[in-house]
Order: structure tokens, then C-alpha cells, then sequence
């Protein structure tokens, strides 16, 4: 399974107190034909400095100032050579030392286009908020609000060739547009990793405040319409109910 090249990235701006903690979980993985893309958004705290450390476990690295958090995930994806290609947030870490490993034996063994799994959210003291279980993907799903964390979500990059990045015009919404895009729209396989891939960080900038989840819903409503969901307005209401029951 070696064969198969997985390029990782990770994208941060200002993030001294957990790339450390990202870097080194990427560094403890048991899968040696890894990629790792850092692309860092002209930080002012230590976090370039902090990365340099780890210099000689990182494949291509550069901090410039871009368009924000999916902008510099279209730039590590057009420097990607692997086959496939997966995301790893500065704020995020790997919940185990196979999940590498276990997402190349997935491609090979299942021969799909997308691999996902499950994910935890994190305290800031650490403690686990709620579980996202994905469970398995079968086309329609996304008609009911259903949505595969993507953090976990790894996709071959010819498909990213293909069916193009993220679009920046559905702001913090540009990943759930991507995922749409790729399983509703175009009806990829998908194969499903009953396993906790990545530890997460609450905080994230599509949660902020109230005006800032609004704004989210309106880039959600907007992906799902572009993308052939069937009743946008029901799927805007289950997607934040299901998160319900990541609790229990």
C-alpha cells in the first residue's frame, strides 16, 4: 500500500499555541509515502518560527498573504503531487497513528474516489465535546442534511483535476460546497472508515457569533441549491439538527 502517495496539507495563520501539536501528529504517523504541504497566511506570532523546527519533515512550505483559509487550501492542492490529497488544520490533529494508513488501504482495497471517517470536537481543556459519527454515505443523504466531517475527507486528486477547489464564494460554506459538489452532484464513491480520523478544536469561523451563522446558512442554502439538493430549506433545518445527536 506504500505505493499509493498521499499529500497532506495544512493551512494556518496565526496558530503558535496548536501547530506544534499538528505538525507533530503528522510526524507520528505509520505511512512513509506522505506529501506534507504547509501553507501559512503571513502569520505575526512565533508560528513560522515554530514550523521551521520541523523544516526537515515537511515536503514544500510558504507563508504569503492570500484570501483566506480556502484560498490557501486551492494553493497547497495545486502544488500536490500525491494521488490523494487530504486536509489537516493548524487548530486539528490526528486522532491516532494509523489514520494515514488506514485511508491508503481504504483507496487501494475499496478502489473509490473519497475516503471519510469520524471526528471528535475538543474542549479547549482537551475534555470531547460531541462525536461526529459519519456512518455510511448513500447517495441522497445530503437531501437531509447529512454531511461528512471535512476534516476526515480524503479524495484522489485527479478528481480534484477534474471537478476544480474551493469555491471562495461560498466563504466559510466553501467546504460543504466542495463535498456537495464532488458526492451529490457528480455521484462519486465514497467509502466510509468507521474510526475517529482527527481530533478538532471548537471554535470554528462559521460559528463565532449569531451574524456569522447566518451568514453560513445563506452560503448553505446557496451550495445546496447550485448543487441539486432536492428542498435546500428542509436540508438547512436538519443539518444543524443533527448535530443533536453528537451529544448523546
Amino acid at each position: 500500500m506504500q505505493q499509493l502517495k498521499i499529500s497532506l496539507i495544512t493551512v494556518t495563520r496565526n496558530a503558535q499555541n496548536t501547530i506544534g501539536r499538528c505538525i507533530e501528529s503528522v510526524i507520528a504517523q505509520n505511512y512513509d509515502n506522505l506529501e506534507y504541504i504547509v501553507i501559512d497566511g503571513a502569520s505575526t506570532d512565533n508560528t513560522v518560527q515554530i514550523i521551521s523546527q520541523y523544516a526537515a519533515n515537511i515536503t514544500h512550505f510558504i507563508s504569503e498573504p492570500d484570501n483566506g483559509i480556502y484560498d490557501a487550501m486551492n494553493k497547497g492542492i495545486q502544488m500536490a503531487a500525491g494521488n490523494v490529497i487530504g486536509i489537516l488544520n493548524a487548530d486539528d490533529f490526528f486522532a491516532a497513528d494509523d489514520i494515514l494508513n488506514l485511508v491508503a488501504t481504504a483507496f487501494i482495497n475499496k478502489n473509490t474516489d473519497v475516503v471519510f471517517g469520524d471526528l471528535n470536537y475538543l474542549k479547549p481543556n482537551g475534555a470531547v465535546l460531541r462525536k461526529w459519527t459519519s456512518g455510511s454515505y448513500k447517495y441522497g443523504m445530503f437531501n437531509w442534511g447529512w454531511m461528512p466531517p471535512h476534516p476526515t475527507f480524503y479524495c484522489k486528486r485527479a478528481v480534484f483535476e477534474k471537478l476544480g477547489g474551493y469555491d471562495l464564494g461560498y466563504g466559510t460554506a466553501a467546504d460543504y460546497e466542495l463535498m456537495l459538489r464532488f458526492l451529490h452532484f457528480n455521484k462519486l464513491d465514497a467509502h466510509y472508515l468507521s474510526k475517529t480520523m482527527v481530533n478538532m478544536t471548537t471554535g470554528g469561523a462559521s460559528n463565532k457569533n449569531y451574524f456569522s451563522r447566518l451568514k453560513a446558512w445563506k452560503n448553505d442554502y446557496k451550495a445546496m441549491r447550485k448543487n441539486g439538493v432536492i428542498l435546500p430549506l428542509l436540508g438547512i433545518v436538519f443539518k444543524p439538527l443533527r448535530k443533536v445527536f453528537q451529544y448523546v
